[in-house]
């Protein structure tokens, strides 16, 4: 038998007749001395739990007698200040001896009734899910400035003028596309248009290996 047993604030693990050295106590030598904060008792295997300590446990013990321990040095120093400082000190210590672990009247606490959950409201009828709305993509044409002679502001101006995906340009005429680029605010009257039909179609059809070939024939979009 055992117990886990709280003395002048430390923890020790004791049994009956063990000696053991504590922090120095206030009673007498050969006094009696009784400790009721017992957190654990081992009785033959059987554990009693405290909740922190057991209630009605304790564990009676006798003074031996009082001492000192060893010498410990505590030296200070600080650098370039000039100050040092040295001093000792000898911890006070009680011997006692366990007499007796009293476990009459601890008795474990009954956990308290688990409240049963009030019964869940069935559903007569899973109404279905409304559906989420959702916002209509619009239409993304396709990158005009893949062609070439096409840069930012002609794409812009075609994509104004209702041109904004391969198959449209591939099917306006090069004078018409022209007509476009003279009447547009942006300095982009300088540009030729006659093989952007043809590159509009390759890209359309996603045959880019042929329009990067062709696109290496060309100029600035115009052909060599």
């Amino acid at each position: 038998m055992y117990a886990i047993v709280e003395i002048a604030g430390q923890q020790f693990k004791v049994s009956k007749d063990q000696r053991l050295f504590v922090h120095r106590l206030a009673s007498d030598v050969d006094a009696k001395v009784s400790f009721d904060k017992v957190l654990l008792i081992d009785n033959g295997g059987a554990l009693t739990l405290g909740a922190p300590a057991i209630e009605g446990a304790s564990v009676e013990a006798k003074v031996l007698k009082h001492l000192k321990g060893d010498k410990v040095i505590v030296f200070k120093k600080k650098r370039r200040k000039g100050y040092k400082k040295k001093n000792g000190h000898r911890q006070s210590f009680t011997q006692i001896i366990i007499e007796s672990i009293v476990a009459s009247g601890s008795v474990k606490k009954a956990a308290a009734p688990k409240k049963e959950a009030a019964p869940k409201a069935e559903k007569l009828v899973d109404a279905p899910a409304a559906p989420k709305a959702t916002k209509a993509k619009a239409a993304k044409g396709d990158d005009l400035k893949i062609i070439e002679g096409i840069g930012p502001k002609a794409a812009d101006v075609l994509v104004a003028a209702g041109i904004d995906t391969f198959a449209k340009l591939a099917a306006t005429a090069a004078s018409d596309v022209n007509a476009i680029l003279d009447g547009a605010e942006a300095k982009v009257q300088h540009l030729d248009p006659t093989t952007w039909a043809q590159q509009a179609q390759l890209a359309a059809d996603g045959k880019m290996d042929e329009l990067k070939k062709l696109q290496d024939e060309l100029n600035g979009g115009k052909a060599v």
